[in-house]
């Protein structure tokens, strides 16, 4: 089963634990609807529409209202703490969430103690919090985009606001920040950089790239690196290598793009409509 943490952007929902479903351009959960604009909505769209085309849907979802503020995420942190078993989870990804090393490292630690470790992705603050915590090795995946990836490489910036300009120069290249954030253990066993480029790596250095079909209007489109890592998530919890579902998931979303003729004016669901289209495509293009 895949499971997504993270929270949306509306102080008046609260922590809400079940399964999701999809329903036009709107997430459901436990009967509350959420627009899947960008963000945890976004991913869970593109996990649920990826994971239709092999006859699953379940997706249980940790979600709470928060605005940046850290309340709605302490409630997920305590809840997955202190009252969720966690038990029957093979594959999760958390994401939105404010970066809180404490509650971070209480999570992990109840994650590694179950006697099946799912598969564990991170993603936006939640990787923030793996890196600040000094655990990043811990896990399975990790989906930055450039501005991220900066820090990750950054092994003397205890936050984000402070990744050091040097590191962030435009001559860094993504190759050159993957090693330096392995050489101080501030990266996942796989990274997927998302970008103009999408590359694949790990600690060996570059297993593969993706950089078309390319669509400059999906630039001006919030939310298509979280449809990346909800396409990702799915191809990993129905049993892809790491890696591939990596490559896979690049080409999807990349393709799912090209099919919504995007324009700037272009919504997220209407990327997210197309998915089980580009899907597959690649699939039956697979080697």
């Amino acid at each position: 089963m895949l499971a997504v943490v993270g929270t949306v952007p509306d102080l008046t929902f609260d922590l809400t634990v079940g399964q999701v479903c999809l329903s036009g351009d709107q997430v459901v959960i436990n009967g509350q609807h959420i627009p899947v604009n960008r963000g945890t909505s976004a991913l869970i769209g593109a996990a649920f529409q990826t994971l239709s085309i092999f006859g699953k849907s379940e997706i249980t979802a940790f979600l709470a209202g928060d605005i940046g503020l850290g309340s709605g995420s302490r409630k997920i942190y305590h809840h997955l703490v202190h009252d969720h078993a966690l038990s029957g989870i093979e594959t999760i990804v958390f994401h939105y969430l404010q970066p809180d090393v404490d509650w971070h490292n209480r999570v992990l630690f109840k994650l590694t103690d179950l006697e099946n470790r799912p598969v564990m992705i991170a993603d936006a603050g939640f990787m923030y919090a793996a890196k600040m915590s000094g655990q990043a090795a811990d896990y399975d995946l990790f989906t930055p985009d450039a501005g991220e990836l900066a820090f990750l490489a950054d092994e003397d910036a205890p936050h984000p606001f402070y990744t050091r300009g040097f590191i962030l120069h435009t001559d860094n290249t993504v190759p050159d920040l993957v090693q330096r954030a392995y050489q101080h253990d501030n990266a996942a066993r796989y990274l997927l950089v998302k970008g103009a480029t999408d590359y694949i790596m790990d600690q060996t250095g570059l297993l593969s790239s993706v950089d078309g079909p390319s669509t400059e209007a999906m630039e001006a489109i919030g939310g298509t690196g979280d449809t990346l890592t909800g396409i990702v998530s799915a191809l990993i919890s129905v049993g892809m290598d790491i890696p591939d579902a990596a490559l896979a998931g690049a080409k999807i979303n990349r393709l799912a793009g090209l099919a919504a003729c995007p324009t700037p004016a272009t919504q997220i669901a209407q990327i997210i409509a197309k998915i089980p289209e580009a899907v597959r495509k690649v699939l039956k293009d697979a080697p």
